[in-house]
């Protein structure tokens, strides 16, 4: 852990000296990219030589990042419909509530059944599984989170801390959607998802892909690095070796092809391009036919996982 100032504000940056994945300490930088939603503070990416490996260096640590969260646009804590990249990350929401479901009934085989999904945000997936039936827990770090699900879904949420209260083999499911790109103490998050988890149950994971068609087109204006909030950047095959590393087995790797097109013209956004909707719209089609060829070049995949 490291100690500086920017901006006249002390904080606690945490420096990443051995990779989570392999343990070896051989890194190289690969990009340096900026906070469009907060600061305007740039951050350096690194990859694992040995395991290739890529994650922020020298973020926030956990207990400081807070107010790198704290933008009207971060829209997965908020439910701001202005403008219209806002107006399409709902619709595409909306439509994701029912694949994930599917999602889930497919992963392990359960119509209903014990769910915890951590990271739930504002709490519409958590109320659409409750609503058919899933007895749900939620988790989210966020306190105005909370107070939304709460007051628009009458949904208890906890934060994070409440993870430790449950038993082990509480869960049928596990879910993270776009959230273990967040979370710090990775590999302890890994090993309490194991221990919450049932023998037959399923976890599913979903995560931006650094290796898709628009992480390479954008580079470093790529809107889904979005540092310092996202600490880690997950491929596949990267994704593949933590479950294993933590005794789970990777049993079905599905894209999310919708990301391309907001993700693309949030780029085109960052790039400060005229008609960036247009613009995203056309590159995030682009990426849209990518990943029919090539399921593993979407914009963001989603894993599950089962106990070996």
């Amino acid at each position: 852990m490291l100690f500086c100032t920017k901006l006249g504000i002390k904080v606690d940056i945490l420096k990443i000296d051995i990779c989570p994945l392999c343990g070896k300490s051989h890194f190289e930088k690969v990009l340096t990219c900026t906070d469009h939603y907060a600061t305007g503070e740039s951050f350096d990416i690194f990859r694992c030589s040995d395991c290739g490996f890529m994650f922020t260096q020298n973020v926030p640590d956990e207990h400081v990042i807070g107010r790198y969260y704290e933008s009207p646009d971060y829209i997965s804590h908020t439910n701001t419909h202005k403008g219209m990249m806002n107006k399409i990350y709902h619709w595409v929401r909306r439509y994701m509530l029912t694949r994930k479901a599917r999602i889930i009934k497919r992963g392990c085989g359960l119509s209903r059944g014990q769910l915890l999904d951590i990271g739930t945000g504002t709490g519409y997936f958590s109320h659409f599984m409750a609503e058919r039936g899933w007895r749900v827990s939620a988790i989210e770090k966020s306190p105005q989170a909370r107070a939304f699900a709460k007051e628009h879904f009458g949904l208890d949420v906890q934060p994070p801390e409440a993870l430790s209260g449950y038993e082990a083999g509480s869960f049928d499911v596990i879910t993270l959607w776009h959230v273990m790109e967040h979370l710090q103490n990775l590999n302890e998050t890994w090993e309490q998802l194991a221990k919450l988890l049932k023998d037959r149950g399923a976890l599913i994971v979903a995560v931006p892909n650094p290796s898709s068609f628009d992480a390479r087109y954008y580079k470093q204006m790529w809107g889904a690095y979005d540092v310092p909030r996202h600490l880690w950047h997950f491929t596949p095959s990267v994704m593949q070796q933590f479950g294993a590393k933590h005794g789970f087995k990777l049993t079905e790797l599905r894209p999310m092809p919708f990301d391309a097109f907001y993700v693309s013209m949030l780029s085109e956004k960052y790039r400060g391009s005229k008609f960036a909707f247009l613009k995203g719209m056309l590159t995030g089609t682009r990426a849209w036919f990518a990943s029919l060829i090539k399921k593993e070049r979407s914009s963001s995949m989603i894993y599950v996982f089962r106990k070996k």
